[in-house]
This record gives structure tokens, sequence and C-alpha cells, in this order.
């Protein structure tokens, strides 16, 4: 950092005695500047530095200054008075204090201005036009807003801090060791960091940071005098702290010390700097008014890719420049001195050294860590780093130190050293490059103590670099003069004038690069200089990429090495071109690379600058030149017509074709070309000429989309596939059906008639398609087709005729009947194909999507077509050889299956009553059927089934038809499920509505058991069952309700089909004697029918169930014999008839008077009356939704 003093002044009164500057503070602008100068403000104009302007208004000496918003200022001072002055320099308003004013500021975001005097503070807000105070504990000596003019904060001459909301509410208290008066603070400026920072120093002198909650950040700083201001520069990266040292220092935001902006003869009362740029004028006790610019040296380092430059003077940014990746160090010192060398990284600081290292070997890698400490104060003009050691360049002396700091060794020069550079070398034997102000150029190893003379220039010596294999030295001299030497004979190889820096590519020994007069020069071999326009000075050269200096930044410039490459070929040096193409050249330099090399027959270069274009038309070119080479052709010349040809020259190729004896390739040129009338000139007259020929018309005719002419020419060229291509293309169906009866059996072959075959059956031409495929005994392809065009007729009829073929008719007819919802169809005929899997399958998985689709009376259907399956695949492991385990698996399927369906064809009555608003279902049969499906969810809850639904359906049928009691146990099951939202209010609503009903069910509601005569709750935990006699209840598959049955079992030795004739036999007519009796059970009083007398005339099956009763809650069947049955009446008696292996099911209707029916597809019951209504409305059995006619 270099100050330079723009202009001075010294502030007098009338008499010449000099006026202390207690502030100062720019326009918002920068272009004023106002100064308090006792008790007058001098505007000053800065670019000029006079006086424009002094203002009067106060009557005692001004202390303060500060700027607000839309140009409006304000001023305080030991008058008591703040004033407001606004943008013309003119006095708006004031107010008073009660005590001097000290200090005052305004808030940066609104036109609230913070007034500070001895023993109060005040508020003045633009807006409103008014004055707030508050009584303060101590006087104030500074205040200072945060950015976002939330909060502000003031010193106090007691050493305390105190921060306030905008409100003038203190939130925060600091207070300072020692009480020493806090004469300055100031918020960062900077809206990047997380938080705010306050900076405080005070009169212990030490600089303190502390954040907006009161906490400290690290620890005080020395100061070593007692500061009187602090003042931020916009980006909040510097401050200037000034006071009791006469001078005017430059901070790092961290507190590190940068440097001396000035000094007086006289203590520092203010400082201050204008907006956005580096300027900062600064005022003195004495009167004294400083403007000074503030010029920040570049320090930086560069080797090859890596480029680290220092930033806010206490960072390192490295820089990648392929890759554009920067990293951040942050050193939080002043940095003097960087150096880079591959992985290595040196920066020296105010009173030490730091060496750094990546952290990986990847080239890329931009992480590094502290590798060394050297802890030493170190002057020096230039400083080198190499893998070991660290050197530094004192004038005339060199010395090499280690990473611990110690002394290795010391060079002394016969001239001050003005150029040094690492050349590289082994680690710890590196070679340095070092340039003298007498001209000499010296080359020093880190491991030897003599150094090595290369040269003797005349002029002194202002940048040099050496070549990649160090074969050439390159200098620019102090005449901006550039010259190029043999580092081994020292001959000057040649010198170009007006250079500044150079720089050798280091990917290309003979090119190098210099900058001079705004203008980049690029030089190959000693060829003529390419230049183009670019600022800055050239650090290094790498391919196509040269990186330059311009003031503090790096910029990398992509230059095309087309000039210098050209300048190669037109020497015929293909390899250097090839070279120099390599750092980096358009795809327009390769192409002409590659044909130049092409024609002069270097076919090396050639091949690799065609890899580059991926041109693989050359390359095809070249691969076979080179095969042909192999082969033992050495004559370039029989090449040369393959290349011109290639190279557009067709006439020049076609006349050495000729001349070389090879008319047939300029035939075939021509031919590729369409130019046919050319192409016949070449031709040879032979049948496979002429065919050759002809082919390739007819394919240009097709290019030229005139496909008549181009079939025409394939028909007579014999080529008849590509032919009956254009025919189907172009739908020319009866040109294909006369093509193949047209042709002879020889030039029928069957690709050929395949291909017609196929193009017929795409233009509908089904039956002429069809006589090819029999021609071709091609069976498959006909069932195929058949199959394809849904022709069901004809492909059963092959499939009869080949029964080999039955699985590629029936599959693919099943699943066509399942997407025309034949679901019946399409198991049979999966059946007829032989899956049996596969249709169970697609049922199953009919039924998963019906429930995902909340479909629920699909997929009762589909659960009862699955009931079914099982039942047929039982029936036929039954009447083959029974395997009872798989046997076991089938009737197990079919129970579950059964069950299942049962629960969905429910449980779609209930979803549909509680998703609609209206239902035709009377409240009696909802509850039946939700009482249904509560018995069967005891266990388990099928997929789909929502309990929410049930339950809710239960307690509200149940309320509405006066079961109260199993309302209310509806209600709370419904407690222990996750309700929904929009239904838990209701839910809630008829939880408490229950209770105000009586605990009981009407006693019409409860179910009564047929078999015993017991009434039964109408909720049995254990299930739908007798709670007395444990016999299952027997359900109306409509309303349900329990119909008047039992069901019986045969006794062991009567088969299904003994049964059935001793039930169809007449039985024999029963006493009319009967009547009802009471009886005693127990505890329990029993009404049951009775036949008087002995009761050999009474029914057997009544007498039957009075000995059958249950104990300990077991379960026993009511089994009967071959008397009982002969004595049944058959209209009475329901047989459920599912066949072997499951068997017949048997049940006897206690009231014969109430009408059953049954479904002999499905064999569920039902009361006739709602049997008969379901017919009539849906024209078939409502469960499995068989027609009438087939029930």
């Amino acid at each position: 950092m270099r100050p330079i003093q723009i202009w001075a002044d010294k502030a007098q009164d009338k008499e010449r005695d000099s006026l202390c500057i207690y502030d100062m503070v720019f326009q918002p602008d920068g272009d004023q500047l106002l100064v308090a100068a006792g008790t007058r403000i001098l505007v000053y104009n800065v670019n000029e530095g006079n006086v424009v302007q002094a203002l009067k208004g106060h009557k005692d000496t001004i202390y303060s200054l500060s700027y607000g918003r839309d140009g409006i200022f304000a001023s305080g001072g030991a008058d008591k008075l703040v004033i407001i002055w606004s943008a013309q320099m003119e006095g708006i308003l004031k107010y008073s204090h009660n005590d001097s004013v000290q200090c005052i500021a305004f808030s940066p975001v609104s036109g609230q201005l913070l007034s500070c005097a001895s023993s109060d503070i005040g508020l003045w807000s633009s807006e409103l036009k008014s004055v707030t105070k508050h009584k303060v504990s101590a006087k104030v000596c500074s205040c200072s807003w945060t950015n976002d003019g939330q909060f502000f904060a003031i010193g106090m001459y007691s050493g305390v801090v105190t921060i306030w909301t905008k409100n003038a509410e203190e939130k925060v208290r600091i207070e300072r060791p020692g009480g020493h008066p806090i004469w300055s603070l100031s918020w960062n400026p900077s809206r990047e960091d997380a938080y705010d920072v306050l900076t405080v120093t005070d009169w212990g002198q030490k600089l303190s940071y502390f954040q907006l909650n009161g906490k400290q950040i690290g620890k005080d700083r020395n100061l070593d005098f007692d500061p009187c201001c602090v003042s931020y520069f916009s980006s909040g990266e510097f401050a200037v702290i000034a006071g009791s040292n006469k001078k005017a220092l430059l901070y790092s935001r961290e507190g590190a010390m940068l440097g001396t902006i000035a000094e007086g003869k006289s203590w520092v009362w203010c400082c201050c700097q204008r907006p956005g740029q580096n300027f900062v004028a600064i005022g003195f006790e004495d009167g004294t008014i400083g403007y000074y610019q503030l010029s920040f040296n570049t320090v930086h380092g560069l080797y090859k890719d890596r480029y680290a430059f220092r930033e806010h003077m206490t960072d390192v940014m490295v820089q990648h420049l392929f890759t554009d990746e920067k990293v951040k160090i942050k050193c939080r010192d002043h940095i003097k001195k960087i150096a880079v060398y591959k992985n290595r990284l040196a920066v020296q600081l105010t009173d030490r050294i730091i060496v750094y290292e990546v952290t990986s070997d990847e080239p890329t890698d931009m992480q590094y860590k502290v590798k060394e400490k050297i802890s030493k104060h170190v002057e020096c003009s230039l400083l080198v780093v190499c893998s070991e050691n660290i050197v530094l360049c004192l004038e005339k002396r060199l010395q090499s130190l280690s990473f611990s700091g110690e002394k290795i060794r010391e060079w002394v020069m016969e001239s001050q050293i003005r150029y040094i550079k690492v050349v590289g070398g082994p680690p710890g034997r590196e070679g340095l490059l070092v340039g003298l102000k007498n001209g000499q150029v010296m080359k020093v190893f880190v491991d030897n103590p003599f150094p090595v003379v290369l040269l003797k220039h005349q002029n002194s010596v202002r940048c040099l670099d050496l070549s990649a294999s160090r074969t050439k030295l390159a200098i620019v001299d102090e005449r901006n003069t550039l010259l190029v030497y043999d580092a081994v004979s020292k001959e000057l190889l040649y010198q170009e004038p007006k250079a500044n820096s150079v720089a050798w590519n280091t990917s290309c020994e003979d090119m190098l690069c210099y900058s001079g007069e705004g203008m980049l020069s690029i030089k190959a071999n000693n060829f003529s200089t390419h230049q183009q326009r670019q600022q800055g000075f050239v650090v290094g050269f790498t391919g196509s990429k040269i990186f330059c200096l311009d003031f503090f930044a790096m910029t990398c410039v992509d230059v095309p090495q087309s000039a210098p490459m050209i300048q190669y070929l037109e020497r015929k040096l293909y390899k250097d071109a090839y070279k120099i193409g390599c750092l980096g050249v358009t795809e327009g330099d390769w192409n002409t690379l590659a044909l130049e090399a092409l024609e002069g027959m270097d076919f090396d270069i050639s091949k690799k600058a065609f890899h580059r274009l991926r041109d693989l038309r050359f390359l095809e070119l070249i691969h076979s030149i080179e095969e042909r080479k192999r082969r033992g052709e050495t004559n370039n010349q029989l090449f040369l017509p393959d290349v011109l040809a290639y190279q557009g020259k067709f006439s020049e190729a076609a006349k050495l074709y000729k001349q070389g004896g090879q008319p047939e390739k300029a035939m075939e040129m021509y031919t590729d070309l369409r130019q046919f009338d050319k192409a016949k000139e070449f031709v040879v007259t032979t049948d496979k000429n002429v065919k050759q020929l002809v082919t390739k018309q007819a394919d240009w005719f097709k290019t030229t989309n005139d496909p008549q002419a181009a079939c025409d020419m394939y028909v007579a060229a014999g080529e008849y596939l590509k032919a009956v291509d254009i025919m189907g293309e172009n739908g020319w169906v009866d040109r294909i059906i006369g093509l193949v009866h047209d042709l002879d059996k020889a030039s029928q072959s069957n690709e050929l008639l395949y291909k017609c075959a196929t193009y017929l059956k795409n233009h509908s031409q089904y039956s002429y398609a069809a006589e090819v495929y029999e021609k071709l005994k091609d069976i498959k392809s006909l069932v195929s087709m058949y199959v394809s065009i849904q022709q069901w007729n004809e492909a059963f009829s092959l499939a009869m005729q080949h029964p080999e073929f039955k699985d590629d008719v029936y599959t693919p007819y099943a699943t066509w009947l399942v997407e025309n919802d034949k679901f019946d169809e399409a198991q049979e005929a999966l059946n007829k194909a032989g899956r049996q899997n596969e249709a169970i399958h697609l049922l199953e998985q009919l039924a998963e999507n019906a429930i995902k689709e909340s479909r629920f009376d699909d997929a009762g259907f589909y659960y009862w077509m699955l009931t079914k399956s099982a039942l047929e695949s039982a029936r036929k492991e039954a009447q083959g050889e029974a395997n009872q385990q798989t046997m076991g698996i089938h009737k197990e399927n079919f129970y579950k299956f059964k069950e299942l369906s049962e629960v969905y064809y429910v449980y779609h009555h209930i979803r549909r009553y509680t998703d609609q608003p209206f239902t035709s279902l009377l409240p009696e049969a909802l509850m039946n059927m939700s009482r249904f499906l509560a018995h069967k969810i005891i266990t388990k809850v099928p997929p789909g089934v929502s309990q929410v639904a049930v339950y809710l359906t239960l307690a509200k049928q149940s309320k509405t038809v006066g079961a109260f009691k199993l309302a209310r146990y509806a209600y709370e099951k419904l407690k222990t499920l996750r309700i929904p939202g929009h239904l838990q209010e209701a839910i809630d609503m008829g939880c408490v509505t229950v209770r105000s009903k009586p605990f009981m069910d009407k006693e019409d509601l409860l179910p009564m058991c047929y078999r015993c005569s017991t009434t039964n709750q109408l909720f049995n935990t254990a299930g739908a069952i007798c709670s007395n006699c444990r016999q299952p209840f027997v359900f109306s598959f409509v309303s349900f309700e329990v119909l008047p049955v039992v069901e019986f079992f045969l006794a062991e030795g009567i088969s299904d089909d003994e049964a059935m004739k001793l039930i169809q036999m007449e039985a024999p007519r029963r006493s009319k004697n009967q009547g009802w009796k009471e009886v005693e059970q127990g505890n329990t009083q029993v009404l049951k029918l009775d036949e008087e007398g002995d009761g050999k005339d009474g029914d057997p099956f009544t007498r039957l169930l009075n000995t059958l009763h249950s104990t300990n809650g077991e379960f026993f069947r009511v089994v009967v014999d071959r008397e009982t049955l002969q004595a049944m009446h058959r209209t009475e008696v329901i047989v459920k008839k599912w066949g072997a292996p499951i068997g017949n099911q048997y049940y006897q209707s206690l009231i014969p008077d109430i009408s059953i029916a049954i479904c002999r597809n499905c064999n569920q019951l039902f009361h006739s009356d709602d049997y008969e209504m379901q017919i009539l409305a849906k024209d078939c059995c409502p469960f499995c939704r068989r027609a009438v006619d087939s029930t």
C-alpha cells in the first residue's frame, strides 16, 4: 500500500489561528467534502482541493457532521444545537439539547437522525418532524448505526458501550475493562457478513470487535496510542484509525495494521473515505486537512496453471487458470510477498513466512494446508519458493533458507538482481534463472554455491525465460527489446522491438509470446510475428492459452495457433505443423493440415489430423491405401487418383484411373456421383458391369423420389427384393401379386416370398398373403396372421388341424376376450391352451386391480370366478391320480376365495352408502350387512376394506333402527381407529348422542337361533354363530337376515348320491296333534315343538335337534342317518351341490312357510321375494351374475 497526497489545506479563523478539525464527511456521490472547522462548515471540491462554500449557523465549535438520504445533512456542536441542512446547503430546521452535542449519525436506510449530548440522546425523524429524547448514564463520545438501520451503538466516556433499537430501547450493555472513554466506534458496512460487527476503540489503547448480541469476537488488540476516530471503507475490507500518535493508519477488517496513510504534527481527530474509491481525507488538531489516494501494489506469484495473488492485503487467492477454480487462504496479517512452485505456496507476512502445500497429488486439487512456519522477520525485494527451500533476494545477494528458517547458502552477484525465476529441477536441486542490472544472465542451483553465467548482455535485464528444453533463452532488456539466444552457443537467433515481457510456450520448444505497447505477439521459430491487441504483461504461455496480468487482474487469452501452423505448412513441415495444431487450432485448420499432408503423401500426419476431425471418409481412404501398401504397392502415384477423387477433383481422378488401367474405378466414381452419362464412357462391356450400372441408376432414381422408374430398373436388373420393397412402400399390391405369379420357381426365393407376404398382409390383402404362406408351407406364420387380424374361426380351424399351434391361437384369443370383458370365455380359452395357472393369475390380477380402483362389486365377482376355478382344479385332481397336498391347496383356495367374494360383495354396498348421498337399501339391510362384515373382519381385514366405513355404517344404522347397544359398541370400536379428518366431528357427535339412548337393543332386532331357539345379541365377538349352541347363522344374500335353516351333515357311510335319493323319496305323513311346549334346559326356558303321544309319529330331525346340546362352548354338528333323511320332506331340504371333492351342503328349513330360493350357480341362499326382485331388476343373480335362464 502506497499513499499519495493529492492536496492539503489548513483551516484558520480570522486571526489566522489554527482551527481543530473535529469531523468531516463526504457527500454520498463523493464530489464534495464537508469539514467542521470552528463554527463553520467548509465545503471542499475534492478534485481541486479548494473551498467552494463556508456554511454558518452555529455559535460555537462544531463537533460532528453526518449525511442522510436525499442529500440532507446535519451538524451538531458545543452550542447545544443540531441543525438540519438541505441539499442546497441551506439550514431548514434546528433543535437543541441541554448540553453540547458530541456526535450525530443518520440512519443509512431511513431519515432518522441520532444526536448524542453529554446527558441524553435524541432521535429525530424526517417523516414525523419531531425529536424524542432519552437520558443516558454518562457522556456520549461516539455513535454509529447498523447497516439495516434497526440498531445503533453509542460509546460513553465511562467506558460503556450500549446497543439500542431504532425505537430507543436499550438491548445490550457492554462494559469495557478499565472504564476508559470510548472515543470512537463504528459498525462494519459490509453486507456480505453473516452478522453485524461493531468496531470499538477506547483510550485504554485497545481495539475490539463485538457482535450485535454483545459477544466479543476474538481478543483485544493493542494500538499503542489513544484512538480518536475509526472510519471504514465502503466495502468494509479496510478501516482507518487515527489519534494521539499523529498518524492515520490503515487496518484490515480483522484488525491487522497494514501501513501508514499520513503523519502530521498534531493529533488526528477525524478521517473518512471517499465512497467507492481509494481516497481518504484526514483532519488534524492543528487545522491541517489532507486528501490522499491509496495505491495498492500487486503482490502475486505464478507457476504454470496456478496463479496466487493478494486480496484485501491480508488474504491469498489461488486461482487455477485452466479450470478457473479459486480458493481463498485467510492469513489475517499484512501480506508482503507471494511465491508459487509446483505444490508449494510461500507467503511472507509481517514477522513470519508461511509455507503451504497441496493436500494431494491431483493436478487440479486446490486444497492447501500449512507445511511450515518460519518465524523470522525478513526484508527482501523478491521471494522464490522451491521444493525444500525459500530463496530471498536482497539487492545483490541471494539467500537460501530451509523451511525451518535456517540459512543454507548465500550467493553474491556483481550487480543488483532485477529478475529471478525457478526453472525446475529435482527436489532440493532446482535451478534459478537470474537477470542482473548489468545485463548478466545467471543460472543458480540451490545445492551449488557457484552460479553459472549463461551470457552477458549489454543492457539491464528486465524479463527473461528459458524454453521448454532449455536450449533457447529469451531476454527483454530495459530498452524494451526482445532478444532470443541459443543457450548453448550463445548465438543471437533473432530480436524483436517493443517488448516488455516474454514467455516461452511450455508445450512447444520453438514458440514464444511477448507483449508491449498494447499488443500481444506470437512468434514461432524464425517466422514472421502474429499480433493481436491485448493490454497487460505476458507472464505465462501454455498450449494455446496466454496468461496476461493487467494491473490486478489475471486474464487467460485463448489464441488459435492458425498462423504459425500455416507457416510450417508452407514449408512442408507437416510434423511441426501437427505439433502446433495440437496446441489449439480451429477445425478448418485441422482440415487444411490433413489435406496438405495427404497430398504430400505423409499418411501418418494426415491420419492423425483426420482422427481429430473424426472424418471417417478420409480415414477409410487412408486405411485402404495403407492396406494396399502392405500388399506390395509402393508407388505413391497409384494412390493419387483416390486422393483427388476424395477432394472433389473428379475429372483429374478419372483420367489418372484410365491411365493406370483402372477404368472401372472411374465408372464406379461417376456412378456414385449419379453422373451416369460420364460413367457409361468408362464401362467395360460385361453383364456384370451393365447390371451394376443399372442397379446404381435404380438406387439414384429411388433417392430422387422416382419410385416407378427405380422399381422398373430393379426388376430389369434382377434385384427383386429391392423392387418388392418399393412396391410395398408405395402400396402397389397388384404389382406384388403379379410378380409372385409371373416369376418362375427358380427366382422365387423364400426371402422374396416372405417379403411379398408381409407387404400383402400390411395392405390388408389377407387372402393373397395366405396363399403365399401356403405356398411356403409356413403354418405358423399363417396362424399368426389370422390371430393378428382376429379371424378366430380360421385360426381355430388351423389349430384343430395342427394341435401344436393351440397355444399360439388360444392364448391371444384369451387376451382379446379379456380386453372385451369376456372373462368366462377368456378363462375357457386359457384352459384350452393348457394355461390354467395363467387363467388363475389373470383373475387374481383383475381382482387386485378392482380393489385398488374401489370396484368392490367386480372384486367380489372375480373372487367368485377364482372360487369356481379352485373348485374345478380340485375336481380334476380328484378325477385323476389324487395328490393330497395339491388337492388340499385347491380346497384351501376354494374356501379362501369364497369368503373373499362374499366380503367384497357386501362391502360394495357399504362403500356405496358411505361415498354416495343416497341409497336404495333399508336401514335394517344396511345394519345387517355391516354386522355381517363386522363378524368377518374380527380376526383379519381383507385388503381395501375400511374398518371405519364398516363400523360407521353399523353405528349409524343401528342407532336408526333402535339397536343402541350395538351402536355404542360400533362407536367404541371407531375410537380405536384412525379416523379421516372430515368424519371426526360426526363420529364424536355420534359417540356423545348415543350415550343418551338406553343401553339395549330392540327385542325384535335380536336374531334367534333356529336350532336351539336361543335369542342372541346382535354382535358376537366369536363370530356370526349362536352364543348357546355355536351353530353358524345362514344369511339371505340380499337383506342379510338370518334364514330359518339349520345345516346338517350325513352320517358316515352315506354318499351324496344316496342322500339325494332318500331325500327325493316321499316322506311319511306327520301327526297333526303336535304343539308347542315350554320346557326348562338347565337355567334356560325354551319354547319348542313337541309331538304328543309316544313320539313315534313326530319329526325325526326335530327330535334330533332336541337331543343335541352344547356344553363348555363346544359345537356339535347335526348328523342325520338314513331314517331321518327319508323322513324329510324334499321341499324343506336345500342342497348346495358343490360336487367332489368339496361335497354337498345340506340345510333343513324349519319354517316351511318362509320361501327360500337358491342360485344353482353360486349356491347362495335368498328370501324368495328378495331374489325375485333382484332378478327382475338385474336379470341375473345378484351375487354370481349368472343370467336368469341359467340359474
